[in-house]
């Protein structure tokens, strides 16, 4: 399991699941908030954009706070694809 599935996961279980997938949604795709709307109101529930903003403001932090420790903490080796270099001025 991934650290964002681990993370949604630990806050589901705290508070529920429809509003940590539906911030998940607007953070991840950078969707509106009435996009959001749209997209639950396809799936037969009806929640106002000004809804779906509380749920962001309230459950964004829980969200880092429960992905925090799943980061991937960087390295001492860096690798780099492309490399340029100049000679004789060029």
């Amino acid at each position: 399991m991934g650290p964002v599935r681990r993370a949604n996961a630990q806050v589901t279980a705290r508070i529920g699941v429809l509003e940590p997938h539906t911030v998940r949604w607007y953070l991840r795709y950078a969707l509106s908030y009435r996009d959001v709307e749209e997209l639950l109101a396809e799936r037969g529930l009806t929640v106002d954009h000004v809804t779906v903003y509380r749920w962001v403001q309230r459950f964004t932090p829980l969200l880092i706070d429960a992905a925090r420790p799943c980061r991937h903490v960087p390295g001492n080796r860096w690798f780099v694809d492309e490399t340029y270099v100049k000679i004789s001025g060029r």
